[in-house]
């Protein structure tokens, strides 16, 4: 119970109690006031009889139902009307105290009511009793048959449900607040009906008793077939009523769980359904649902997320299926105790069932109002019959908070997905803050399609997960993360500016780069993020999702692997896409060419070698980057194709350069995924047959990355090759990130190091550093090393003194055709004997 209403609890009953003892007070000095008006003494008889006849009103009330509302009624009128023609108004006192204190007594002793309830009820009326006397002593009372004296005891009886009414209802307003009084003002023109009846049936007796008693027999035959017949009418009409209110508590129940609702609406109805003080409904939490614990209490608006109900009650009730209810003389001795420290003084428990599994309770606590102020068993059944239909109404609620939250989130990381990514986009962009963008990061995990095809797609969905709470840990607080694509997450954020957001980019990409275990192997996860930037890049959810989606196309072939979407990445995206429609063309239309780069031995100047470029010129877009076309053949099934036919023209061209006495060497370049093909092993050795060549003089080029991180296919294509004899060089050295350790078990016979560093070298110590130390690597791993990028006197100049091999560069020529390389090579050889020493061009 919350700390607010138990304080207000407290001082409630310290002003019920104020109340009682004052009322008591006054009820003691009216009885002194009443002797001192009548001091004679009573007939002894007709006080023993109105004495019984109060204590059995007190009793033995029977129920009435008047206009679909149950009251109680307790024939006190009648007693009254007896007593106040038969008794002197202070021995009416005594015999009204006498009959109370029994009654009310016995009931404290079997713990059916409390003692100061008992004081109050007797308290009260006897003030509304001595009232009465009062009256009827002022006015006089003659013959039972004279209307005056019908008149007189009527205004008295009337006085006195007067002030016992006022009493009751200050009493309500006291202790349970206007909502107690408010009902008790309601029944007030019923009981002014009830007590017509009452005195009508007492004037009757005593017109009848002043001629002979026995006219009580038939009086009382008639009473009691009166009761009989009210019982059953009475016991109809509640049966009525009840399913009234279990009609309208599950139609208010079904409009909640449509309304979201639920709960409050149904806490509420509870509550009031069953006279309690609170009312709860607790479901434990399970897998995606957290725990639910909500109360509805009498002086509280809403709903709070306690319980007077002990935990382990509910715990007991759940775990065993079965309903519970403790009083004070209902339950055991444990639970009694569990509820006297939550300080509650009578529960209910039922449980929330699905089919037979019990999967939460509702619980009503301290039940207030009526005679006896304790929970029973037909409270019990109808919450067990309430719990029956809240059990289906909460069980769709959670149905429905199910296919919600499945319609919204992704089902394997269990992030929201791309529907609500793009709300949240909407929800962003709809509001404008000055000083603030909203950016969206799309983050791709590299390497999932490898991982799939080589470990396997249990593995990929581990590391799809997993990379989904780094991302969702790496978030800042206010940001939102999705999955919207299968190795694709979204995160959208204010932020300050765009450089905040790269900022922000970068940290999260090192959070992401730690190792994963995915069994037993040990995978590096790498990521490409693209960002889109509201309002600089547009204004629209699915057009900044798919801007973003452009840079990170962008990102995963940059340094750094972070890239902001610009109108000219956009450009290139749709061209990629018109160029994918073309690739096949070109082929039959013989648009593709090869190139030739040479590559020249430091120690003396000499020819040993060319490198195949594919070059694409197309007749609309012209010059076709192969940054741009090789990405496309990759995605369309055309790269076989399109290494088949470099490697077909460059062995034709070394072949017919062998016949004219130029004893060459190529270089072509691989993608990862050639070298996950089982069949090119046997595609190299057909076509080195067909050419008639020496597999050494072929060297395959591929990039360190994709050396490491091409599955597990990569190593054995490696080896199968280095079997045929042919060449294997690590492409642009030094870019990736393979450890010397890897790179010492790789088949390779050259390194080649990247442009970056050796374009540097002859201004930047740090990058002639780098390349000073791959060659020291090189010749303790006995590999030759080819240096690229070359286009000085000065670099070539250090890279000879630090003792690297081959070295290939606009500085000797830049990649030519076939006839121009032709032409090239002739003036370089003069008539053709042999090799000379090359000059720069």
């Amino acid at each position: 119970m919350p700390v607010s209403t138990q304080r207000s609890r407290f001082s409630r009953n310290i002003a019920a109690w104020i109340a009682t003892l004052g009322l008591s007070a006054l009820a003691f000095l009216l009885a002194v006031l009443a002797w001192r008006v009548d001091p004679v003494a009573p007939n002894w008889v007709s006080f023993a009889l109105v004495s019984a006849l109060f204590a059995g009103a007190i009793a033995l009330p029977f129920h009435l139902e008047v206009r679909q509302q149950g009251i109680s009624v307790a024939a006190t009128e009648l007693a009254l009307l007896l007593a106040l023609f038969y008794l002197p108004p202070l021995w009416l006192l005594v015999a009204r105290c006498l009959a109370g204190s029994l009654i009310y007594g016995y009931r404290y002793v079997r713990r059916q009511t409390s003692f100061i309830k008992a004081v109050f009820n007797i308290a009260t009326s006897m003030i509304a009793f001595a009232c009465a006397s009062f009256v009827a002593a002022g006015f006089g009372i003659g013959s039972p048959v004279d209307p005056s004296t019908w008149i007189t005891l009527l205004l008295a009886i009337t006085v006195s449900n007067v002030v016992s009414a006022a009493g009751l209802v200050g009493m309500m307003l006291i202790i349970i607040g206007p909502h107690g009084a408010d009902d008790i003002a309601k029944s007030l023109g019923t009981g002014i009906i009830i007590t017509g009846i009452n005195c009508a049936i007492g004037l009757v007796i005593l017109a009848a008793t002043t001629h002979t008693v026995w006219t009580l027999v038939p009086l009382t035959i008639l009473i009691g077939v009166l009761i009989w017949a009210n019982n059953g009418y009475s016991k109809q009409m509640r049966q009525r009523r009840s399913l009234t209110d279990l009609n309208e508590f599950t139609q208010s129940v079904s409009q909640a769980v449509q309304s979201n609702r639920l709960v409050d609406i149904m806490t509420h109805r509870l509550r009031s359904m069953l006279h309690a003080e609170a009312a709860t409904v607790w479901v434990p939490a399970d897998k995606r649902f957290p725990e639910l614990l909500l109360s509805a209490y009498m002086d509280v608006e809403g709903l709070l997320d306690t319980s007077p109900v002990p935990a382990q009650l509910r715990e007991y009730v759940v775990a065993t299926g079965e309903p519970l209810i403790i009083t004070s003389r209902i339950g055991t001795d444990e639970h009694r105790a569990l509820l006297r420290e939550s300080k509650v003084k009578d529960a209910i428990l039922v449980p929330l069932r699905s089919g037979t599994v019990s999967f939460g309770c509702i619980a009503a606590t301290n039940r207030l109002g009526g005679e006896l102020t304790i929970f029973g068993e037909d409270e019990l059944t109808l919450l067990e019959t309430l719990a029956a239909h809240a059990s289906v109404a909460v069980e769709n609620s959670r149905l429905v908070d199910r296919l919600r939250f499945d319609a919204y989130h992704d089902s394997l990381t269990r992030l929201p997905n791309r529907r609500r990514i793009m709300n949240v986009i909407e929800e962003s962009i709809s509001i404008t803050v000055p000083g603030e963008i909203v950016a969206v990061m799309l983050f791709d995990v590299d390497g999932m399609r490898d991982i799939n095809d080589s470990v396997g797609h249990a593995a990929g969905d581990d590391l799809i997960v997993e990379f989904g709470r780094r991302i969702r840990e790496a978030a800042p607080a206010a940001a939102h993360v999705g999955r919207i694509d299968g190795d694709e997450f979204a995160l959208v954020i204010r932020l300050p500016d765009t450089a905040a957001a790269i900022a922000l980019a970068a940290q999260m990409r090192d959070a992401l780069q730690q190792p994963c275990m995915l069994g037993a192997l040990n995978v590096d996860i790498d990521s490409a993020v693209g960002i889109a930037i509201h309002p600089d890049t547009g204004d629209k959810a699915d057009t900044l999702l798919q801007r973003a989606d452009v840079a990170t196309q962008s990102a995963k072939s940059i340094v750094g692997g972070i890239q902001v979407y610009n109108s000219g990445l956009e450009s290139t995206s749709v061209r990629r896409i018109g160029l994918a429609g073309d690739l096949r063309r070109a082929f039959d239309n013989g648009e593709f060419s090869v190139h030739f780069q040479p590559k020249v031995a430091l120690a003396d100047r000499t020819i040993v070698g060319v490198e195949c470029l594919a070059r694409w010129r197309h007749p609309t877009h012209g010059d076709v980057p192969p940054e741009d076309f090789i990405p496309v053949a990759e995605h369309t099934g055309q790269l076989g194709a399109l290494t088949t036919f470099v490697l077909r023209e460059g062995l034709s061209r070394i072949a017919d350069w062998a016949q004219r006495g130029h004893e060459l060497g190529i270089s072509v370049n691989l993608s990862p995924r050639t070298l996950a093909d089982a069949q090119f092993p046997r595609l190299v050795e057909s076509l080195l047959a067909e050419y008639d060549l020496a597999p050494e003089r072929l060297t395959l080029e591929l990039t360190e990355d994709g050396m490491v991180g091409g599955g597990e296919r990569t190593p054995r294509t490696l080896d199968r090759l280095r079997e045929l004899g042919v060449r294997l060089s690590v492409d642009d050295f030094g870019k990736g990130y393979s450890s010397l350790a890897y790179l010492r078990r790789l088949p390779v016979q050259e390194i080649k190091i990247d442009r970056g560093f050796v374009q540097g070298m002859a201004t930047d110590r740090g990058d002639y550093a780098i390349v000073r130390a791959v060659v020291d690597l090189a010749r303790h791993f006995n590999m030759s090393v080819v240096a690229e990028g070359v286009e000085s006197e000065m670099t070539l100049q250090q890279l000879s003194e630090i003792g690297c091999d081959v070295a290939q560069g606009f500085y000797f020529s830049r990649p030519l055709t076939a006839d121009r390389f032709d032409a090239w090579l002739a003036a370089q050889h003069g008539d053709g004997a042999g090799p000379r020493r090359l000059h720069a061009v």
